[in-house]
């Protein structure tokens, strides 16, 4: 039976020395992460001549490695260079998603479920991949699935055996007519959406999740939180309750796909598009437009 391996983008993919076009078949039924699950990921964006972070990215994906058990074998100046090469191989019109991975073959000679990190091969993946958000917003509602604890998984990493969790936690949340769900830690406390960091206003000072080893503390986060201090705002990493979100005055996500994006609607209360979620958008586009253009 002939099996449909192409991509539903535009897709080039770097690996060992060479650039190939499409979903090439890198991984076999005996990889260890194929069986075991030991890869690792990460994600920047090109967009308008720009990759904003790239090399915060290409440094995380190495210290996701390292944490999963595997060898970084590329170096993240390598692994950046490689993605402004890759970048060249598009149109230069689509914004380009740029994901760096590690994988590992073969287990340990003590034991078949730990990874080999002498056997950890990479590759660099880049597809078409238009910014999402728009100037839309998006529902939420409130998942009945939790996030681990790093006792329990690698919440240090960008993981993939964390992202079957982050799926079915969306998929539950659509299935009740939700473009997403805020998602409680072990303790029952906010800590990210499904696929993003989480923020709210409340009387004008923005709070977030305080980093607590149980979801990613993404680049973007970091960026924004920053970006909105310099420009004057109050940003609070603290514990924070749904009772917390059901008050504020505004929500919104951060994240390397859509970068800033407001929440409009929690469970049945709607909620304003609002000012402050407007002005760090605004904020993270001008410093990303402010770090050079780089033309394919």
């Amino acid at each position: 039976m002939a099996v449909d391996t192409s991509p539903r983008s535009t897709t080039w993919t770097y690996v060992d020395g060479e650039w190939l076009s499409g979903n090439p078949p890198l991984i076999g039924p005996t990889s260890h992460a194929m069986w075991l699950g030991s890869t690792v990921f990460d994600g920047a964006r090109w967009f308008d001549g720009i990759a904003p972070d790239l090399d915060l990215h290409c440094q995380r994906v190495n210290r996701s490695a390292l944490a999963l058990g595997l060898k970084p074998v590329v170096t993240a100046e390598d692994i950046e260079d490689l993605a402004w090469e890759g970048c060249k191989k598009f149109d230069g019109k689509t914004a380009v998603y740029i994901k760096p991975m590690y994988w590992g073959e073969h287990g340990s000679a003590s034991s078949v479920v730990t990874v080999d990190p002498e056997s950890t091969r990479f590759a660099l993946c880049l597809f078409e991949a238009p910014m999402g958000g728009g100037n839309g917003g998006m529902s939420v509602t409130v998942s009945p699935f939790r996030r681990p604890t790093i006792e329990c998984m690698p919440t240090d990493a960008k993981a993939g055996c964390l992202y079957p969790n982050n799926g079915r936690i969306l998929a539950e949340a659509r299935t009740r007519g939700f473009d997403n769900a805020l998602v409680r830690d072990m303790l029952g406390n906010i800590a990210e959406t499904g696929s993003s960091n989480v923020f709210m206003v409340k009387d004008g000072v923005v709070f977030t999740p305080a980093a607590n080893k149980t979801f990613l503390a993404g680049i973007t986060r970091l960026r924004v939180m920053t970006l909105l201090r310099d420009a004057g705002f109050d940003v609070v990493e603290t514990t924070l309750t749904l009772s917390d979100f059901e008050t504020a005055d505004e929500i919104f996500t951060t994240g390397n796909y859509s970068k800033v994006l407001p929440v409009t609607r929690l469970d049945d209360r709607d909620l304003q598009s609002g000012p402050i979620a407007a002005k760090a958008k605004d904020l993270y586009m001008d410093w990303a437009h402010s770090t050079g253009r780089q033309d394919l």
